[in-house]
């Protein structure tokens, strides 16, 4: 915990100076705090409809006190809504123009899986999700598990514990998800890795941005052009 701080921390205070840093910090600090009333706890199990319907558990009601802390300091968990993830993945097809079966899916800060359940849903090769807190990977493996629907296509679903900026990404056609994952230090390292990795292996590859608060970064990126978006994600393709 006092390590993802003083990381957070030291990001924010080599942009912007040791006072902003600290301000930013006791800002977040305080909104947990507000996030962590009763009120705000009934609020967040508006997002249990998937859960009930597929009998999984991927909420944000039931994420521990200490994991939303930590969410403060690297990115809050929150589940992806279902009907917009199909809209993206709608765009995606229409762009790709072909079946999705050469394709891997990987999602960076997977959280508890919901957008690997989602995406299962869709003739994927396979799908990968990368999240570093072992409680969120623990509900995803165990989501994993427990999914039925009659809708799904790909079974070869996988949830790793890691740190998703250090992710290697597999040499194949691929469609990298993010839901703001990352902070911007952590969004940049990981858009150097992305670019080296397309520099060594070219392949067909597309990025879906959902949340697009830090699209500035991604629009800097030589290697990839914006292709589709709208005020609640963007889409990508590697050029």
């Amino acid at each position: 915990m006092v390590r993802s701080a003083w990381n957070f921390w030291s990001s924010i205070a080599s942009r912007e100076g040791c006072r902003a840093a600290t301000c930013r910090v006791l800002a977040a600090i305080a909104e947990f705090l507000r996030d962590s009333t009763p009120e705000r706890h009934r609020q967040r199990y508006g997002d249990v409809d998937y859960d009930w319907e597929h009998r999984v558990n991927t909420t944000s009601a039931t994420v521990s006190c200490r994991d939303r802390l930590l969410g403060v300091f690297h990115s809050p968990y929150q589940p992806t809504e279902p009907a917009l993830f199909h809209e993206m993945l709608h765009v995606l097809r229409e762009q790709i123009g072909s079946d999705l079966c050469q394709f891997t899916f990987i999602d960076l800060g997977s959280g508890k899986g919901r957008t690997l359940l989602m995406a299962s849903d869709y003739f994927f090769r396979r799908i990968i999700g990368v999240e570093l807190l072992p409680a969120l990977h623990q509900a995803a493996q165990e989501n994993i598990c427990l999914y039925k629907s009659e809708s799904q296509q790909c079974f070869a679903i996988e949830s790793i514990c890691a740190d998703a900026t250090q992710f290697r990404f597999p040499a194949e056609p691929t469609v990298l998800y993010l839901f703001n994952p990352f902070p911007i230090a952590g969004l940049r390292h990981v858009m150097t890795n992305l670019e080296q990795s397309l520099h060594t292996a070219q392949r067909p590859f597309y990025l879906l941005y959902h949340n697009t608060i830090l699209e500035d970064v991604l629009s800097e990126s030589a290697a990839f052009r914006k292709i589709r978006g709208t005020h609640q994600y963007a889409l990508y393709q590697a050029r």
